[in-house]
Formats: C-alpha cells, sequence, structure tokens
C-alpha cells in the first residue's frame, strides 16, 4: 500500500480525534450496565456465534458492534487470517516477549492521559505484572493462524480490549479535563496501543538484530489493519499505513497532539520492567539474571525510543561495560539470516515459535502483601538487521 494523502497533511485530522472516542463499543457498555446479564449473554453468544444466531431481537447496541465486527474491510484476504501474523510468528518467544511486549506497553503508557488513568486505578506493581500477561496472552492469540476468525481466542480477546477500552473511558468521563490532554484511551491512544504492537514493537527487534524483510513489513501492517478494524480504530487513522514509513509519519502526527511522557508515564514502566524481568528470569531457557535482563530491557526501550523519551520514561542509561545489545544483536543478525534464508527455512522457524511455550508470565505477579525519528548517532553500537 501507499502513503495516503491525510499523514501528509498538517494534523488536523488528527486534532479533531483527541476528544473521539469509540461509539460502538460505548454504547454497548451502557447497554450492558443498562441491562445487565441478559445484554452480557447476548454479547458473548454473538460473539462465539455470530449475529445470526440471536433472537431476532438483540440488544441494540450489541448487535451494531457485532454488525461492525462481521462486515470485514473489502481488502480483507481471508487467507492472510488463516495464515496469521507470519511476521511476527517467526520471532523467537522469548525476544517477542523482551521487545514487542515491554516496547508496547512503554508506548502506550507514554500517553499521560492514559497513565494517568491507570495509576488512579492503584495497585501499580500488581496492575503493571497483571497488564503485561493479558498482553502476552492477547498479542499471542492474536497473530497465530486463524486467531482473528470469528469466535476464536485472538477474535475474542481483541473484542475484549476493546470493550476495556470503552469501560476505562466510561469510568473516567464524569471527572475528565477537557485540555490538551484529551479523552482518555481514545482514538489517538488507540492508534498509539496499534503503533505500539507494528512500528514500536519491531523497532525494539531491529535493535537486537531482527529485522523484517520489506514483503514482511507490508504483510504485517495489513495483518493489523485488520486487527485495528476489530479495535474500533478511526480508518482515517491506520487504512493506508503499509510499511514502518507510513507508520513513522502516523506516530509524528499523534506525537504532535500528545504531551511528553510524565511521572505517571515513568512510574508504569518502571513496574512493566520490572515485572518483565522478574518473570523471564525465573522462565526456562532464558538463561539471563534478574539484573542483567533489566540491564537489556532498559538497552532495548533507550534504542527505541531514544535519549530524550527515555528520559522521559524513566529509563536508565546502561552502562557500555555491561550493555549486552552489541553481541546480542550481532548474534541474532546471523540466526535470522539462515532463518529467512528460504521459504522452507522460513516456514520452519514460524512453526518452532508456535509450538515453544512463551515465558510463563506468571512469575510476574509478585506476592500479594519518543519520537520514530532516528535516535542520536550515540544510541546505535549495532548494524541494522538484515
Amino acid at each position: 500500500m501507499t502513503a495516503h494523502p491525510p499523514l501528509r497533511k498538517a494534523p488536523d485530522h488528527v486534532v479533531t480525534l483527541i476528544a473521539a472516542g469509540d461509539p460502538l463499543a460505548d454504547a454497548v457498555v451502557a447497554e450492558l450496565d443498562q441491562h445487565g446479564a441478559q445484554a452480557r449473554r447476548a454479547l458473548d453468544a454473538g460473539l462465539r456465534n455470530g449475529l445470526a444466531s440471536l433472537d431476532p431481537e438483540p440488544p441494540t447496541a450489541v448487535a451494531a458492534l457485532l454488525r461492525q465486527l462481521e462486515t470485514p474491510p473489502s481488502w480483507v484476504d481471508p487467507l492472510m487470517l488463516h495464515r496469521g501474523d507470519v511476521a511476527s510468528l517467526s520471532v523467537p518467544p522469548m525476544w517477542f516477549q523482551l521487545c514487542s511486549l515491554t516496547s508496547a506497553l512503554a508506548h502506550s503508557y507514554a500517553s499521560p492521559a492514559t497513565a494517568r488513568q491507570l495509576v488512579r486505578t492503584g495497585g501499580t506493581t500488581d496492575m503493571a505484572a497483571r497488564r503485561l500477561a493479558e498482553s502476552g496472552v492477547w498479542a499471542r492469540q492474536t497473530v497465530r493462524p486463524g486467531g482473528l476468525l470469528r469466535g476464536r481466542p485472538g477474535y475474542l480477546a481483541t473484542v475484549e480490549v476493546r470493550l476495556r477500552h470503552a469501560r476505562m473511558r466510561a469510568d473516567a468521563v464524569e471527572d475528565w479535563d477537557r485540555g490538551a490532554e484529551g479523552l482518555p484511551i481514545g482514538q489517538l491512544d488507540m492508534a498509539r496501543t496499534w503503533l505500539g504492537f507494528t512500528f514500536t514493537a519491531f523497532r525494539a527487534l531491529d535493535a537486537v538484530g531482527i529485522g523484517m524483510s520489506p514483503e514482511e513489513e507490508h504483510y504485517l501492517y495489513q495483518y493489523w489493519s485488520y486487527v485495528a478494524h476489530l479495535l474500533g480504530l478511526d480508518e482515517r487513522l491506520h487504512q493506508d499505513v503499509g510499511d514502518h514509513a507510513g507508520a513513522c509519519r502516523l506516530l509524528d502526527l499523534l506525537d504532535f497532539t500528545t504531551p511528553a511522557p510524565d511521572e505517571n508515564s515513568a512510574t508504569l514502566a518502571s513496574a512493566m520492567i520490572g515485572a518483565q524481568a522478574r518473570a523471564m528470569a525465573g522462565a526456562p531457557g532464558v538463561g539471563l539474571s534478574e539484573e542483567q535482563l533489566r540491564h537489556l530491557i532498559h538497552s532495548v526501550l533507550r534504542r527505541t525510543f531514544g535519549e530524550e523519551w527515555g528520559d522521559h520514561l524513566g529509563i536508565p542509561v546502561v552502562p557500555p561495560a555491561t550493555d549486552l545489545i552489541p553481541l546480542i544483536s550481532r548474534l541474532n543478525r546471523q540466526a535470522r539470516y539462515w532463518q529467512t534464508y528460504s521459504p522452507a527455512s522460513a516456514q520452519e522457524a514460524r512453526r518452532r515459535a508456535l509450538a515453544e511455550p512463551a515465558p510463563h508470565l506468571k512469575a510476574a505477579l509478585p506476592p500479594r502483601a519518543r519520537s520514530c525519528r532516528k535516535a542520536t548517532e550515540g544510541d546505535h553500537t549495532g548494524v541494522r538487521a538484515a
């Protein structure tokens, strides 16, 4: 796909979405509050079996949401949904967990409106660990072959994320400050989340030597455009973002309308990094201590977000003597070359990624009681992944 003219305009059309939510999902949340168990049963049955399986007069808002979910965009290739996200599936689970998830969540927390709303719920450490585990499950279900087909785990989990966003908006609306920070978990924050699992995640993977071919890049955005459809993201924000360059332009527009990360952003990022390091230190096959994993995550995130946003997010600078990225990047580039050397080897890499369990994130739960522009030259110690 090519760049769409609105992405080259001044960000007027993005500014209009600062206060925009997701009308279909917001109406469902209101309907669930009004009708309770009856509407919930209709929603659950409709998501699993389709709108046609419901009674002749299902709840109005539930029916409208199901109708939108079951009307795929004209460009959707059914074979694509059966294949899954082949670009993400080619990434070893350990690196998907360490790079993709941590960078995607940190990218979401970089929005002060989102971070403020999450911190207000309290229990930051427990919440960060729980969101990390939930995001890992959602992402893996979403990219698996057939995961986004109606009634399948990725489809159900994606709609659950959408409705969770709507619930957070409903809970925040009474005391929402209609200032520059915008609507919490509105369209722009949803777009930031979407970019977190596409552009930002693969920029983080590139930092450790796991690159993508142009073909993989285009497939990634085609697949995640359908995820955006299920998430209720306004089509003007994503429909013609077909590669990292287009995603970078979109991110620049979002950053133009979003304040820099604040202390709430830094609090959430720190809690998430700690939860990730604890989880992976106890996972089979990782072979790194919790302290080493913290250093590694810090190094990846500073390379991903650059020095300025790294400072805003409170991510420590890793001393060169303890920075493992140069060695890891070189080894991963070599392994990636052979994994993608031929269609057969690429298929084998995806097969192994599907068969290999991701790090067991229950260990992350403690005992109860950026800009997309290039970072500075000093940020890059390795050669760009092939």
